[in-house]
């Protein structure tokens, strides 16, 4: 498992994170209706019944990443919304981006 300094700092870093991605999700559900948006192979037929939340907290249990991992997740997930304006991350489509910017990210930063 990662290891940290301060056992605590992880779990609130997973709740600021989900926090963030909650917020972009809903915002871009509500905006849907006003922009056109392209669908993807990330885009779910249906939202997942598992919180965003949930999901990074199981990521974390499982993946064995390190916290700099789910920070650069983040940062690659900013980046696709910047460079995908007509994709953007909503609750179809966030827990698949999710879980492949994770990957990269530990690819990257952990091996």
């Amino acid at each position: 498992m990662a290891e940290l300094e301060n056992p605590s700092l992880m779990p609130n870093l997973i709740t600021y994170l989900s926090c963030l991605l909650q917020k972009v999700a809903e915002s871009n559900d509500v905006n849907c209706r006003f922009q056109p948006q392209k669908v993807s192979v990330f885009h779910g037929l249906t939202r997942p019944t598992i919180s965003i939340q949930s999901y990074l907290d199981r990521i974390y249990k499982y993946a064995n990443c390190s916290p700099s991992c789910f920070i650069v997740a983040y940062i690659y997930l900013d980046r696709f919304a910047q460079k995908q304006p007509t994709l953007p991350i909503n609750s179809f489509n966030v827990h698949r981006l999710l879980i492949t910017s994770v990957m990269v990210a530990a690819k990257f930063m952990d091996d």
